[in-house]
């Protein structure tokens, strides 16, 4: 295997999945992570979109924010599944090698960065 340096990570996104019994858990987090954090808030999904299997919406933040961030959402994460993963310009792979999983591991579909990132 090769090493791989971490100056390779832009930054990092976090997802956050969702569905109608849980949107409002997910809402207050989306809220309280935007004025606790240094974050860019993607638009809510309600329904699958690209490789995710289900409604969500991603939280985007620089590599100095995830010693912080990251935490905080595993305590207050409320039972949601929740993807974090590092943007190193492969997102094949930083949807998978280098996917961290809080809660149950969520199936991606891969094939479609792969296709995606191909095209």
């Amino acid at each position: 295997m090769t090493e791989q340096e971490t100056a390779a990570i832009t930054n990092w996104h976090a997802h956050v999945y969702y569905d109608e019994a849980s949107r409002a858990h997910a809402a207050w987090m989306r809220e309280r992570a935007s004025a606790l954090f240094d974050v860019v808030l993607g638009r809510w999904r309600e329904e699958p979109v690209g490789p995710h299997p289900q409604a969500m919406y991603q939280v985007a933040f620089a590599p100095g924010q995830f010693a912080a961030l990251v935490p905080w959402i595993a305590l207050n994460r409320g039972g949601l599944v929740v993807l974090v993963h590092s943007d190193t310009g492969d997102s094949p792979a930083d949807h998978s090698d280098h996917a961290i999983w809080l809660g149950a591991k969520l199936e991606l579909d891969i094939e479609f960065l792969r296709n995606f990132d191909s095209a």
